[in-house]
Protein backbone atom coordinates (compact mmCIF):
# COMPACT_ATOMS: atom_id res chain seq x y z
CA UNK A 1 0.00 0.00 0.00
CA UNK A 2 1.44 3.37 -1.08
CA UNK A 3 0.93 6.28 1.33
CA UNK A 4 1.01 9.71 -0.30
CA UNK A 5 -0.02 13.34 0.08
CA UNK A 6 -2.99 14.50 -2.00
CA UNK A 7 -3.80 18.09 -2.94
CA UNK A 8 -6.51 20.12 -4.56
CA UNK A 9 -5.01 22.62 -7.03
CA UNK A 10 -7.02 25.84 -7.35
CA UNK A 11 -6.79 28.14 -4.33
CA UNK A 12 -4.60 25.49 -2.72
CA UNK A 13 -1.36 24.96 -4.65
CA UNK A 14 -2.16 27.95 -6.88
CA UNK A 15 -3.56 30.90 -4.89
CA UNK A 16 -6.43 31.48 -7.35
CA UNK A 17 -8.69 29.54 -9.71
CA UNK A 18 -6.65 28.48 -12.76
CA UNK A 19 -9.67 28.12 -15.05
CA UNK A 20 -10.96 31.62 -14.29
CA UNK A 21 -7.45 33.06 -14.69
CA UNK A 22 -6.97 31.20 -17.99
CA UNK A 23 -10.29 32.54 -19.29
CA UNK A 24 -9.33 36.14 -18.38
CA UNK A 25 -5.91 35.58 -19.99
CA UNK A 26 -7.57 34.34 -23.20
CA UNK A 27 -10.01 37.26 -23.25
CA UNK A 28 -7.12 39.74 -23.28
CA UNK A 29 -5.70 37.98 -26.32
CA UNK A 30 -8.96 36.88 -28.01
CA UNK A 31 -11.83 39.17 -26.92
CA UNK A 32 -14.38 37.29 -29.06
CA UNK A 33 -14.10 34.35 -26.64
CA UNK A 34 -16.46 36.19 -24.30
CA UNK A 35 -19.49 35.52 -26.52
CA UNK A 36 -19.62 31.71 -26.33
CA UNK A 37 -18.73 31.82 -22.61
CA UNK A 38 -21.69 34.12 -21.91
CA UNK A 39 -24.04 31.32 -22.93
CA UNK A 40 -23.21 29.73 -19.56
CA UNK A 41 -24.93 32.53 -17.58
CA UNK A 42 -28.45 31.01 -17.73
CA UNK A 43 -26.98 27.66 -16.68
CA UNK A 44 -25.38 29.30 -13.63
CA UNK A 45 -28.83 30.58 -12.64
CA UNK A 46 -30.35 27.10 -13.06
CA UNK A 47 -27.71 25.27 -10.98
CA UNK A 48 -29.10 26.23 -7.52
CA UNK A 49 -32.50 24.97 -8.66
CA UNK A 50 -30.88 21.68 -9.71
CA UNK A 51 -32.21 22.12 -13.24
CA UNK A 52 -28.74 21.62 -14.68
CA UNK A 53 -25.44 20.19 -13.49
CA UNK A 54 -22.10 21.82 -12.83
CA UNK A 55 -20.64 19.53 -15.51
CA UNK A 56 -23.10 20.81 -18.14
CA UNK A 57 -22.62 24.45 -17.07
CA UNK A 58 -18.86 24.10 -17.42
CA UNK A 59 -19.26 22.49 -20.86
CA UNK A 60 -21.22 25.50 -22.08
CA UNK A 61 -18.65 27.86 -20.55
CA UNK A 62 -15.73 25.94 -22.09
CA UNK A 63 -17.21 26.52 -25.55
CA UNK A 64 -15.03 29.68 -25.52
CA UNK A 65 -12.13 27.34 -26.38
CA UNK A 66 -13.49 27.17 -29.93
CA UNK A 67 -12.50 30.84 -30.38
CA UNK A 68 -8.83 30.12 -29.69
CA UNK A 69 -6.66 29.44 -32.75
CA UNK A 70 -4.30 27.14 -30.78
CA UNK A 71 -5.40 26.07 -27.29
CA UNK A 72 -2.07 24.40 -26.50
CA UNK A 73 -0.17 27.60 -27.35
CA UNK A 74 -2.52 29.61 -25.12
CA UNK A 75 -2.01 27.16 -22.24
CA UNK A 76 1.77 27.38 -22.67
CA UNK A 77 1.68 31.21 -22.71
CA UNK A 78 -0.63 31.24 -19.67
CA UNK A 79 1.72 29.11 -17.57
CA UNK A 80 4.72 31.16 -18.71
CA UNK A 81 3.03 34.03 -16.83
CA UNK A 82 1.54 32.07 -13.93
CA UNK A 83 3.83 29.17 -12.98
CA UNK A 84 5.87 31.44 -10.72
CA UNK A 85 2.77 32.06 -8.60
CA UNK A 86 2.61 28.54 -7.12
CA UNK A 87 2.31 28.83 -3.33
CA UNK A 88 5.69 28.73 -1.59
CA UNK A 89 4.44 26.42 1.17
CA UNK A 90 3.70 23.75 -1.47
CA UNK A 91 7.07 24.11 -3.18
CA UNK A 92 8.78 23.73 0.21
CA UNK A 93 7.10 20.41 0.99
CA UNK A 94 6.37 18.84 -2.41
CA UNK A 95 7.37 15.25 -2.97
CA UNK A 96 7.85 13.20 -6.11
CA UNK A 97 4.85 11.00 -5.26
CA UNK A 98 2.35 13.87 -4.72
CA UNK A 99 -1.07 13.51 -6.34
CA UNK A 100 -3.21 16.48 -7.33
CA UNK A 101 -6.93 15.92 -7.84
CA UNK A 102 -8.70 18.89 -9.39
CA UNK A 103 -11.96 19.94 -11.03
CA UNK A 104 -10.00 22.08 -13.48
CA UNK A 105 -9.42 20.70 -16.98
CA UNK A 106 -6.63 18.18 -17.35
CA UNK A 107 -5.30 19.90 -20.49
CA UNK A 108 -4.83 23.10 -18.47
CA UNK A 109 -3.04 21.49 -15.51
CA UNK A 110 -0.96 18.87 -17.36
CA UNK A 111 1.95 21.31 -18.10
CA UNK A 112 2.18 22.22 -14.39
CA UNK A 113 2.10 18.56 -13.39
CA UNK A 114 4.95 17.83 -15.79
CA UNK A 115 6.96 20.84 -14.64
CA UNK A 116 6.53 20.25 -10.89
CA UNK A 117 6.55 16.47 -11.13
CA UNK A 118 3.23 15.58 -9.46
CA UNK A 119 0.68 13.01 -10.62
CA UNK A 120 -2.63 14.44 -11.80
CA UNK A 121 -6.29 13.52 -11.84
CA UNK A 122 -8.48 16.29 -13.29
CA UNK A 123 -11.64 16.87 -15.26
CA UNK A 124 -11.35 15.37 -18.72
CA UNK A 125 -12.30 18.22 -21.04
CA UNK A 126 -11.84 18.20 -24.80
CA UNK A 127 -9.65 21.25 -25.41
CA UNK A 128 -11.27 22.00 -28.76
CA UNK A 129 -15.00 21.55 -28.08
CA UNK A 130 -15.13 22.08 -24.31
CA UNK A 131 -17.10 18.87 -23.83
CA UNK A 132 -16.43 17.02 -20.60
CA UNK A 133 -15.53 13.37 -21.02
CA UNK A 134 -17.13 12.02 -17.85
CA UNK A 135 -18.18 14.00 -14.79
CA UNK A 136 -16.66 17.20 -13.42
CA UNK A 137 -13.96 16.01 -10.99
CA UNK A 138 -15.34 17.38 -7.72
CA UNK A 139 -16.65 16.05 -4.39
CA UNK A 140 -17.38 12.31 -4.46
CA UNK A 141 -16.17 12.13 -8.09
CA UNK A 142 -12.64 12.87 -6.81
CA UNK A 143 -12.84 9.80 -4.55
CA UNK A 144 -14.21 7.65 -7.38
CA UNK A 145 -11.41 8.73 -9.73
CA UNK A 146 -8.78 8.18 -7.02
CA UNK A 147 -10.02 4.62 -6.41
CA UNK A 148 -10.21 3.94 -10.15
CA UNK A 149 -6.75 5.22 -11.02
CA UNK A 150 -4.80 4.51 -7.82
CA UNK A 151 -6.63 1.72 -5.93
CA UNK A 152 -3.65 0.89 -3.72
CA UNK A 153 -3.09 4.44 -2.44
CA UNK A 154 -3.71 5.63 1.10
CA UNK A 155 -3.76 9.35 1.89
CA UNK A 156 -1.32 10.48 4.57
CA UNK A 157 -2.11 14.20 4.26
CA UNK A 158 -4.75 16.03 2.24
CA UNK A 159 -4.85 19.76 1.43
CA UNK A 160 -7.72 21.82 -0.02
CA UNK A 161 -9.29 25.25 0.21
CA UNK A 162 -12.85 23.88 0.07
CA UNK A 163 -15.14 21.84 2.30
CA UNK A 164 -16.59 20.36 -0.91
CA UNK A 165 -13.48 18.15 -0.74
CA UNK A 166 -14.61 16.59 2.55
CA UNK A 167 -15.01 13.14 0.88
CA UNK A 168 -11.22 13.10 0.26
CA UNK A 169 -10.44 14.65 3.65
CA UNK A 170 -12.29 11.76 5.31
CA UNK A 171 -9.87 9.30 3.68
CA UNK A 172 -6.77 11.08 4.99
CA UNK A 173 -4.86 10.49 8.21
CA UNK A 174 -4.52 14.28 8.45
CA UNK A 175 -6.32 16.94 6.43
CA UNK A 176 -5.73 20.67 6.15
CA UNK A 177 -7.85 23.55 4.94
CA UNK A 178 -5.81 26.09 2.99
CA UNK A 179 -6.45 29.84 3.14
CA UNK A 180 -3.72 31.62 1.20
CA UNK A 181 -0.44 30.63 2.84
CA UNK A 182 -2.18 29.50 6.04
CA UNK A 183 -2.77 25.78 6.66
CA UNK A 184 -5.26 24.81 9.39
CA UNK A 185 -6.51 21.42 10.52
CA UNK A 186 -9.66 20.33 8.69
CA UNK A 187 -12.73 21.56 10.62
CA UNK A 188 -14.24 19.17 13.17
CA UNK A 189 -17.15 17.18 11.83
CA UNK A 190 -15.92 17.56 8.23
CA UNK A 191 -13.56 14.65 7.78
CA UNK A 192 -10.11 13.74 9.06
Amino acid sequence: MEKINVYDFDKTILPYDSTEAFFRFCLRRHPRAVFPAMRALPYLALMPLRLTSKTRTKEVFYSFLGELPDVDAEVEAFWAENLGRINAWYLAQRRADDLVISASPEFLLRPVAECLGFRLIASRVDRRSGWTLGENCQGEEKVRRLREEYPEVEIAEFYSDSLSDTPLAKLAERAYIVKGEELRPWPEGHGA
